[in-house]
């Protein structure tokens, strides 16, 4: 390892980092001993001594997050969405648009790398929604046929700008950039390995320790590399990596996240993390990447190849129940089918006097008119959502109760006053903010508030890439359902049994995961402390990761 390492060339070709405070262009250049970063506007120039580690992506200076976090948001967080395209001379805006399309898999970071004509990797990373990072001259800095794109949820946090992805690195046999969607269970074993081998991280993400085992890889040509690089990883990965010729899309064994390809007209293919980011660009999908497989593109067209032997999938069954838009198709299945199909379980399994059924928008709309369908009820908008609210408000002096939920939630009145009410949610996680709304709901003059929840109570933390809490903050972990109902104040509680859930898959029951719901992981996270990304203000400018302990849980012991 320490000959690969002393066998590097650092480079980072043209790295452009965005943000809504500066806007700086980092140019590293290769050199046996230091990186002088030029940047603009004009500051004071910075010489850095650079180690023999394999490689090192460096990232400007992120910027402060105002504000306070929302607790009334109070639902797991899908932790990103990736795009890949290749063979389009607009790869650039068609990632954008894509990217665009997937916002709602994250919505505090995007970025954008591009191979130019010189077969230069150039990138664009930013804090904020797609449209804030984004403009027309930013993307006229992307030129290029092939461009891979991430959308990122976390936490804020004072240095978050150098985790946005995709990450550009440079090591010996030229440049690659990498988006992740997942989570490494084996994360920290694998980065203790590689830092004790010399190797300097600059991020807190997994996804670095990715390109780390490539650059060390003695495999050629590249997709060997990555090939040796996904047979050390455990856990959730649907990845996108684009070199100076070439675009590979990779899933891991278990396929947890979810991966699709498509083809526009002019032959350009697509790589996406739902089908919605494939109609926005009006390409055509033609199937998912399947658990295990790696597809590589390039010149000589589309090939594909198995990663290694791969056991029993393992979709998440959160991408069906609230984290994929309801227009896509997931895992080979409508994802609206499989919420409407909900509802109508809902209705049969947990029935009651109602006058009115309403949802908890956006995510509970289409189980609840499944709901309203199989119960022969009305189902209105009794509760309008705003989609105006920033991560930022200012709060008048004299407090307001529920204000965070006032903010995204108004009650219509004249569907509520005097009414039985049904309100169908997809998930209750902490039950803060389900409480708040039944409050909501019986102030605007409803009877009776009857919940309805289109998922099985959650009692364990995801390891696979979703952003949950811990599960003694999980409600469902610490309480029975009518203990449920009494702290937040309902009339009456029902979740979607886990057994009927299991029967409405069918056949394909087995493939997927319900580890939030049993508690039972298809792979065990072992270790001391697993990773829970996005939950630490700190992570890891200023040091090692035992100084960023606050953002890892203990994970459970496993009785052999």
């Amino acid at each position: 390892m320490a000959s690969a390492a002393a066998a590097t060339t650092l480079q980072h070709h043209h790295h452009l980092s965005t943000s809504s405070r500066h806007n700086q262009t980092l140019l590293l250049q290769p050199s046996p001993s230091t990186i002088k970063l030029n940047p603009k506007p004009k500051l004071r120039s910075q010489t850095l001594k650079v180690s023999q580690n394999p490689i090192s992506t460096f990232f400007s200076p992120s910027p402060q997050i105002n504000g306070d976090d929302d607790d009334d948001d109070d639902k797991p967080r899908e932790e990103c969405g990736v795009v890949g395209i290749y063979g389009d001379p607009e790869a650039s805006r068609l990632c954008y648009l894509s990217l665009h399309a997937l916002q709602h898999r994250g919505q505090e970071g995007s970025g954008i790398v591009t191979v130019n004509e010189d077969g230069v990797l150039q990138s664009i990373t930013g804090v904020g929604l797609v449209s804030d990072v984004f403009n027309q001259s930013k993307l006229d800095q992307l030129p290029g046929s092939s461009a891979i794109g991430h959308v990122r949820y976390s936490t804020a946090g004072a240095s978050m700008l150098k985790n946005v992805q995709p990450f550009v690195a440079g090591y010996r046999y030229g440049s690659v950039g990498v988006a992740h969607n997942g989570n490494l269970v084996n994360y920290q074993k694998l980065r203790n390995t590689l830092e004790d081998s010399g190797s300097i991280f600059n991020t807190s993400s997994d996804t670095e320790v990715v390109l780390h085992l490539i650059a060390i890889s003695q495999k050629r040509p590249f997709f060997l590399r990555i090939i040796e690089a996904c047979q050390q990883l455990e856990g959730a990965y649907s990845m996108v990596f684009l070199t100076e010729d070439k675009l590979v899309a990779v899933r891991d064994p278990h396929g947890f996240r979810p991966l699709v390809m498509g083809r526009r007209s002019n032959g350009a293919v697509v790589f996406a993390s739902e089908t919605c980011a494939l109609d926005l660009i009006d390409a055509t999908y033609e199937r998912e990447v399947c658990p295990g497989e790696m597809v590589v593109v390039d010149k000589e067209g589309v090939r594909t190849c198995c990663l290694m032997p791969h056991p029993e999938p393992k979709q998440c069954i959160f991408e069906h129940i609230y984290f994929s838009l309801p227009n896509s198709i997931v895992f080979g299945k409508s994802v609206y089918e499989s919420r409407h199909a909900f509802g109508k379980i809902l209705a049969t399994e947990a029935p009651v006097e109602c006058d009115v059924v309403i949802a908890v928008p956006d995510s509970g709309v289409v189980a609840a008119l499944g709901y309203a369908e199989q119960a022969g009820v009305p189902f209105q908008q009794g509760l309008i959502r705003s989609h105006y609210v920033g991560r930022t408000f200012i709060e008048p002096s004299q407090k307001i109760r529920d204000f965070g939920v006032k903010l995204k939630l108004a009650p219509v009145k004249a569907v509520l006053e005097g009414k039985r009410v049904v309100v169908v949610d997809d998930s209750i996680v902490r039950g803060t903010t389900s409480s708040k709304i039944v409050r909501l709901l019986k102030e605007a003059g409803a009877k009776e508030v009857h919940m309805r929840i289109a998922s099985p109570p959650i009692i364990g933390s995801c390891y696979y890439g979703v952003d949950t809490p811990s599960p003694e903050e999980l409600i469902s972990n610490r309480m029975n359902v009518d203990e449920i109902r009494d702290f937040i104040g309902c009339d009456s509680l029902a979740f979607l049994p886990l057994d009927r859930l299991r029967n409405l898959l069918g056949g394909e029951s087995r493939n997927f995961c319900y580890a939030c719901f049993s508690g039972k992981y298809p792979i065990e996270p072992t270790e001391l402390k697993v990773k829970r990304v996005g939950d630490f203000v700190d992570d890891g400018l200023t040091g090692g990761s035992d100084s960023i302990d606050g953002g890892w849980v203990q994970a459970p012991r496993v009785l052999k």
